[in-house]
């Protein structure tokens, strides 16, 4: 049953893409590449924001070994 479900979800799914492409005519592309555009900035500015985190945590890691190497 699970099956068949999926296989009408993706049909539905599809039925709306084909209606939208019909909709839309010669913009369509324009939409689809602006909302792939858009998801890849939101990707690769979330990867950088995870970068970013953690080449902090490495600093303030060395930071604190660091200072104890000092003290010691």
């Amino acid at each position: 049953m699970k099956t068949f479900l999926l296989f009408v979800l993706f049909m539905l799914i599809a039925l709306v893409v084909i209606v939208l492409a019909v909709v839309l005519g010669d913009s369509g592309a324009w939409y689809f590449a602006w909302l792939v555009g858009t998801g890849m900035i939101v990707l690769v500015t979330a990867a950088g924001g995870a970068m970013l985190d953690a080449q902090d945590e490495h600093a303030a890691m060395e930071a604190d070994a660091g200072a104890r190497t000092r003290r010691a």
